[in-house]
């Protein structure tokens, strides 16, 4: 029988500052925050990570641009029709839906490589409350880290192995 060691066992939780540090048992990495700050009030739009404390849902990685990722968390593959519906309106609101699609939605198969490994976080989804945000994503940040538009993003160096460390209860934690 194998013994799980510090450097190889679950992460029960991920922490993230406002001052754009994240950090967990044996890491710690620069990350990107969104363009408006951290803020308590999140609403749909407004540019803003959310604080407090949140699961990790499920990973969805690019296929097509890297095998799958090594993670105890449920995993998909994203489809080039694969979107997120970000329409408040809508029932589908706050959930992965196929493009096209009548509402508003973000596509999640991009020209860039942002979204190559996306991890949902349990923000605003059980249930979801309109208006509250939306596709509050961990994914890999822009070279330069530029601020997302709410998200927390990484390096894909970074993400990939923080991954082999996540599991289904792993909690990601931002505070102002």
């Amino acid at each position: 029988m194998t013994r799980l060691t510090d450097r190889n066992s679950p992460i029960a939780l991920i922490e993230v500052s406002a001052a754009g540090r994240m950090s967990w048992p044996g890491g710690s990495v620069r990350c990107a925050l969104g363009r408006s700050g951290v803020r308590r009030d999140k609403r749909e739009g407004d540019g803003a990570t959310p604080v407090g404390t949140f699961p990790l849902r499920e990973l969805w990685y690019r296929p097509d641009r890297l095998p799958r990722p090594e993670t105890l968390l449920e995993t998909h593959e994203i489809e080039p029709e694969r979107a997120w519906c970000d329409d408040p309106r809508d029932g589908g609101y706050n959930r992965v839906v196929w493009a096209p699609y009548p509402a508003s939605h973000e596509r999640l198969w991009r020209e860039d490589h942002l979204y190559d490994l996306i991890v949902p976080l349990g923000y605003n989804d059980a249930p979801a409350i309109p208006g509250m945000g939306s596709a509050i994503f961990l994914h890999v940040a822009a070279p330069d880290y530029r601020p997302t538009e709410g998200c927390v993003a990484i390096t894909r160096d970074d993400l990939l192995a923080l991954l082999k460390r996540c599991s289904a209860t792993t909690m990601l934690s931002v505070s102002l």
